[in-house]
């Protein structure tokens, strides 16, 4: 078997950051032109309905050759149904799905060179490992020396050569999964889709297994396309992220990207914890800077992509780790608000304290060892700061609860 090459920038794909599209060319840090893998799927201004309802609306973007493309949201978002519209088991009601330039909107799935990984692995019970692997390229008439090939170089990368003989009642999740993976992989597809393939292995299997999936996927460099409703998953393992909502596509970004510099409100609650306070956007402190009303104070701020005029309804983003707690009043260029404590729970490696401000508004402060404070207690008055650069400006929305995110991952 002739093996595909490689993507040249592995381990460094070079792809576009909030923009949808995986650019064919960026500029490095340095100013030279860099060339990018070019586009193996493309998703043009993609609709899909079920009668009335409208499952993804007008979904545009481009994945890249090589990339770790993943599609993040919560229950019926439209992840799942992007998904399988690549895949070619649902069918776009408008707009086109092409792979490798070629328009595949109304094409079979077994004549779409791309395989899908389930949570379920379907493997069969009656084979052994090396059996399992090598029924794509069996399936596909090829040459009995092509076959040995091509299964033990991926059993060799997928680390499950001592287990060729085994059956899969003999193996435990996270092998299974990477023979469902080995046997999706083996005939080289232009794309793997993978539909929430660590769902069913428990937490410390799926941790270990997020490191294999991306290790995998940089060895064989082949196009990964993952749906997920968990965050970590995606931060770990993607090159960039889809965050959809209600059928729509909220951001693509790198996980940097997406965490630093959610484009909307419910990107900034999806992804991690945040502070999130609604306000007003008084005007511009200076060239970098903009001012607005919260917490009963006027603070400055980075200003988000999305233009907001002088004194209109904005949403100002802290992250509680960018969070600062002290006694004594802070000096030097930074934001800072006085606060009572309301609450303190000890979380491991930090301790979450959850604070009022003097408009009655929560902060909340994940404090490490590193800050140093004398013992608090609920009523203890401190003062919370962060620099300017640390917090972000958002266009105003309805702000989602903590019992918002968690019944939207409970459905997931």
């Amino acid at each position: 078997m002739v093996k595909r090459a490689r993507p040249q920038c592995r381990g460094g794909l070079v792809l576009t950051g909030t923009n949808t599209t995986a650019a064919d060319h960026t500029t490095g840090e340095d100013g030279t032109t860099i060339k990018t893998a070019a586009p193996v799927i493309e998703i043009d201004h993609v609709t899909k309905r079920f009668d009335d309802y409208v499952a993804v609306a007008e979904a545009d973007f481009t994945i890249a050759s090589g990339e770790f493309f993943s599609m993040l949201g919560p229950s019926g978002c439209g992840k799942t149904t992007t998904l399988r519209m690549i895949a070619g088991f649902e069918t776009p009601t408008s707009g086109a799905i092409r792979l490798e330039g070629v328009d595949v909107s109304r094409v079979p799935p077994h004549k779409r060179n791309v395989n899908t990984v389930f949570q379920h692995y379907a493997l069969f019970p009656h084979m052994t490992v090396w059996d399992n692997v090598a029924y794509g390229p069996r399936s596909a008439k090829k040459d009995k020396t092509e076959v040995k090939r091509a299964v033990d170089e991926i059993l060799e990368i997928v680390r499950l050569t001592d287990f060729a003989k085994r059956k899969p009642g003999q193996l435990s999740g996270g092998q299974q999964q990477r023979v469902a993976l080995a046997r999706a992989l083996v005939n080289y597809p232009s794309a793997l889709l993978l539909d929430e393939p660590l769902g069913a292995l428990d937490l410390k299997l799926r941790h270990a297994m997020q490191f294999e999936l991306k290790r995998i996927q940089r060895e064989v460099g082949i196009t990964f396309i993952y749906v997920t409703h968990d965050q970590e998953e995606a931060l770990t393992m993607s090159d960039r992220i889809a965050v959809m909502n209600v059928g729509n596509v909220e951001q693509i970004g790198t996980p940097t990207d997406i965490y630093d510099r959610p484009a909307t409100v419910f990107v900034a609650g999806f992804i991690g914890q945040a502070n999130l306070w609604a306000g007003k956007q008084t005007g511009r402190a200076n060239r970098d800077y903009v001012e607005i009303e919260v917490l009963g104070s006027t603070l400055k701020s980075r200003p988000g992509d999305t233009a907001i005029e002088a004194g209109g309804q904005a949403t100002l983003m802290i992250r509680p780790e960018r969070v600062r707690v002290s006694v004594e009043a802070p000096t030097g260029d930074v934001v800072a608000v006085r606060t009572t404590v309301r609450d303190l729970t000890f979380q491991g490696p930090v301790v979450r304290l959850s604070l009022v401000a003097p408009d009655e508004s929560i902060v909340v402060a994940h404090v490490g060892a590193e800050q140093d404070l004398p013992l608090l207690r609920p009523g203890d008055e401190v003062y919370v700061n962060w620099t300017p650069d640390a917090s972000l400006v958002l266009p105003a929305a309805d702000i989602p609860t903590t019992e918002d995110l968690e019944e939207m991952l409970d459905d997931s």
